[in-house]
């Protein structure tokens, strides 16, 4: 009897090792630049400078966490986005103490952050903040993969790992939808693609790239995807010499695909002939950097084999998406 109730005191003494060792467990998450961060419990103050970590911080459902934002978020297409899901976004009151390519250090130390999220390539803006004690978590975001990482990491760094696994699952089987439809395209069939980013009709993206995934996982070839960039300035000779079946066009506020058509330098091009010049939605809808680049796969794989997605209603798609990532958030939109 004694022998039992001895097991039982170093069973319950193991278990409460157990909680409180688990209690007071760091939390550790190794960022892109390779840097580990230890944090001793979830993030509660959190300034995100980059749209692609602010978007899964509201996916997760921990935008109360937020204090500061970008100051892009303010300006273009994705404000309406984030105002619809923050009233403090909407009235302007969440302070922007920086962005992509500019940080003001005291403004963000004002705030008092147990957490910074910025682009890992601000290595002068993050030395100034680590050198202060600030815990920063640093996003480069250049494939698929990569999207992935990051929504896991805040995941664990709000203690929210749980539904970070969820939005992974849920984008990796929507891909996985479409991809089984087209996995059966003989490689000679698919469509070539080019790609054209908004700062130039002969700025494209090749291999190595979150575009060339988009491609890839639509069915598609990358007409360049040997050279391996993720922005690349070409001459029109080489476009003319690849002579893709499709053109898909980053959102453009200033030119459409009719634009395109009606230039006499692209007329001669496969994909202008035939009228197969797409342009993406506005960005916040297919970031690509986000876990919504699985609506952008969605589209170009309508785009280049519309019969075999003839079921497919992308407004529908979207709608769905928006109420998966975001829980309802914008389901106005």
């Amino acid at each position: 009897m004694l022998g039992v109730l001895m097991l039982f005191l170093l069973g319950f003494s193991l278990v409460q090792e157990c909680a409180s060792a688990n209690k007071n467990a760091l939390i550790t998450v190794t960022d892109f630049r390779g840097k580990q961060l230890k944090l001793e419990k979830p993030a509660t103050r959190i300034v995100c400078l980059i749209e692609s970590a602010l978007s899964g911080l509201y996916m997760l459902g921990e935008e109360d966490r937020i204090i500061g934002i970008s100051a892009n978020i303010y300006q273009g297409g994705v404000f309406q986005y984030y105002a619809a899901m923050d009233r403090r976004i909407k009235d302007r009151k969440l302070p922007a103490p920086g962005n992509w390519d500019f940080v003001n250090i005291e403004s963000v130390l004002a705030l008092k952050p147990d957490l910074v999220i910025i682009w890992s390539n601000q290595t002068e803006s993050i030395a100034a903040l680590e050198e202060r004690g600030v815990p920063v978590f640093g996003v480069f975001i250049n494939r698929k993969e990569d999207a992935y990482k990051e929504i896991i990491a805040l995941g664990m760094l709000t203690g929210n790992l749980k539904r970070a696994e969820e939005l992974v699952d849920y984008t990796k089987k929507e891909i996985g939808r479409f991809q089984e439809r087209v996995s059966s395209i003989p490689d000679a069939k698919r469509q070539r693609i080019y790609y054209m980013w908004a700062q130039g009709n002969l700025e494209t993206a090749c291999g190595n790239s979150t575009v060339n995934d988009l491609i890839e996982l639509s069915g598609g070839r990358n007409v360049c995807a040997s050279l391996p960039s993720e922005h690349l300035v070409v001459n029109m000779e080489k476009v003319i010499a690849w002579n893709p079946d499709l053109i898909v066009m980053w959102y453009n506020e200033k030119k459409n695909p009719s634009d395109i058509a009606k230039d006499p330098q692209w007329q001669t091009i496969k994909a202008v002939k035939a009228g197969k010049v797409y342009e993406l939605p506005e960005i916040f809808l297919c970031d690509l950097w986000t876990l919504k680049f699985h609506y952008a796969v969605k589209m170009v794989a309508k785009w280049a084999y519309p019969e075999l997605f003839k079921d497919i209603d992308l407004d529908k798609e979207k709608t769905t998406m928006l109420k998966k990532l975001y829980r309802n958030k914008l389901k106005e939109m």
